[in-house]
């Protein structure tokens, strides 16, 4: 997977397609990311001994595919690419517009 957790993101599929935010959390066994305030679900929790039951809303996991990273120059999503920089170290860049994202 070519995310990695503090990405900043757009949605490009589903309910919250459209909508930006970086990402929180990687699941890479399912191939998703959590993006934050993407994807929201409504969560039951069961009352216990010391709170009460309540409903919270909370991010659910996205697929990957359905997530583009946005580019630090021209602010527009783009695919990702990988290069390497003059020290020989493998680094992820901007397909637009070349740009280091590491």
């Amino acid at each position: 997977m070519k995310l990695k957790t503090g990405d900043k993101v757009v949605v490009i599929a589903g309910k919250s397609k459209g909508k930006e935010g970086t990402i929180i959390r990687i699941l890479k066994d399912e191939n998703k990311v959590v993006v934050e305030s993407a994807n929201m679900v409504k969560k039951h929790i069961k009352p216990n001994g010391q709170q009460n039951g309540s409903i919270v809303e909370r991010e659910a996991a996205i697929h990957a595919s359905n997530v583009m990273i946005i580019d630090p120059k021209t602010k527009k999503p783009t695919r990702i690419g990988h290069t390497t920089n003059k020290a020989g170290k493998k680094v992820r860049v901007s397909k637009k517009s070349n740009e280091n994202l590491d």
